[in-house]
């Protein structure tokens, strides 16, 4: 059995929530501080991806880094690198379509943020930045590390963006997805059921792990307030 779909399939989903993590806590920052018409028109534009067709997002993809359209072109021309039916397009396609859930949880949660704790921290000289780091992101890390996993596990399961941009090429931009699409295409039924168990096993570690997380801190809060007088 070939494990390179696997391998390739884990590496787009990592590199893809590395940048939405980042990407998506920066957008929701900033988005949620902002007026409700600003807001509202933001939050239309960046959930898009979310209801959209993952092929029309693969579609926009192609329109703009194809290699005859201006970015796609400007990378080839300049850096003799391809954008399109290589194993790292697919983290283009895969970060845009999860983006969207990253972006709405994390917005959620600093949206619900007490900021009478952040006014507590001015008071006593602390700077925005150690804010953010010490007192926002600790209060919303339940929300941030829901968004993290459900990107992950979207950016894993990611089909329709990825098989326009990247395609299919075994032992180079194959991923589980397109090579259980792929494999039930030629009619080999054993070995795609063999790909979607390994999938559903890589989700069912990933959503395990997040819950004992999330009881550890449940724990851990419940043991911090017993301790308070």
């Amino acid at each position: 059995m070939d494990w390179y779909p696997l391998y390739n399939s884990l590496r787009i989903a990592a590199i893809s929530t590395v940048i939405i993590f980042f990407l998506g806590i920066l957008a929701a920052y900033y988005v949620a501080k902002l007026p409700r018409l600003v807001k509202g028109a933001l939050d239309v534009v960046l959930t898009l991806p979310l209801v959209l067709p993952p092929t029309v997002v693969g579609y926009f993809l192609l329109r703009l880094l194809g290699p005859r359209r201006a970015v796609g072109m400007w990378f080839l021309e300049t850096f003799d690198l391809k954008l399109t039916m290589v194993w790292y397009a697919a983290v283009f396609a895969s970060a845009a379509v999860a983006f969207p859930l990253m972006y709405r949880t994390a917005r959620g949660a600093f949206e619900a943020f007490d900021e009478t704790l952040a006014d507590a921290a001015r008071t006593l000289g602390r700077s925005n930045t150690w804010i953010f780091w010490r007192v926002r992101m600790p209060c919303c890390r339940q929300g941030i590390l829901a968004g993290t996993v459900l990107s992950f596990a979207r950016a894993l399961g990611e089909y329709g963006a990825t098989a326009m941009i990247a395609g299919y090429t075994p032992g180079r931009t194959a991923t589980i997805s397109t090579t259980v699409y792929q494999l039930w295409r030629t009619g080999d039924d054993a070995s795609a059921m063999k790909w979607v168990l390994v999938n559903l096993a890589i989700s069912a570690v990933v959503l395990t792990a997040v819950n004992l997380m999330e009881r550890r801190d449940r724990q851990a809060r419940a043991r911090r307030r017993e301790a308070a007088p």
